[in-house]
């Protein structure tokens, strides 16, 4: 049988969770992230959470302000909120070993550069796999899976989706856990589906 458990909150491990809209994944996230707060600490200083949150509001867009909202009133008090719209890297390097970092989402980090050019595009994302390959903390990552419909008819569209589906191929062959959350369930991608081989981000 399939265990769903909690790979034991490993400082330094990576976890990917992805799915569709509405799918729960940042649901899903956030109880992984609050399960880590319960175990013990192998230090003097207890578990934290930091919600890093790449989301800003708009102040022309209320149903927006109201999602940003949701997630604030389901987060607890006590989890630091750590706002960040460019440079995920600072954030990755300054984090430690008693620290859960919860990125949500990369869908809407991604779309801050969106206008950027390959080449300076790709340098940061490299520059992001490093931190998040030595990062200390245990870092849990949102990311929207866009690429399941028809073809976007427009070339925003196309970089949008083509970039988004690299960044999460990228990051779920180096995280120690994948979580696919689709059709009100959640399915751990790392023991049940077979490692596509390596990709590199090269043009």
């Amino acid at each position: 049988m399939i265990s769903l458990a909690f790979p034991q909150g490993q400082a330094g491990q990576v976890i990917l969770v992805t799915g569709p809209a509405r799918s729960g994944k940042s649901e899903w996230a956030e109880n992984l992230a609050m399960l880590w707060t319960e175990q013990p600490s192998d230090t003097s200083a207890s578990h934290s959470v930091t919600y890093v949150a790449t989301a800003q509001t708009n102040s022309e867009d209320a149903e927006w302000n109201q999602r940003i909202e949701t997630h604030r009133r389901r987060r607890p008090q006590t989890w630091r909120l750590e706002e960040v719209q460019e440079d995920l890297s600072p954030v990755l390097k300054q984090a430690n070993r008693t620290e859960c970092l919860l990125i949500d989402s990369l869908g809407t980090w991604l779309a801050h550069s969106i206008d950027w050019e390959e080449e300076r595009w790709r340098s940061q994302i490299q520059s992001f796999l490093a931190a998040l390959e030595q990062c200390p903390a245990l870092v849990i990552l949102v990311a929207e899976e866009t690429g399941w419909g028809v073809v976007p008819a427009y070339q925003m569209g196309r970089c949008f989706r083509d970039r988004l589906g690299l960044l999460t191929r990228c990051i779920g062959q180096q995280a120690d856990a994948v979580y696919l959350a689709t059709g009100g369930h959640v399915l751990p991608l790392h023991q049940i589906g077979y490692p596509l081989p390596k990709t590199k981000l090269s043009p």
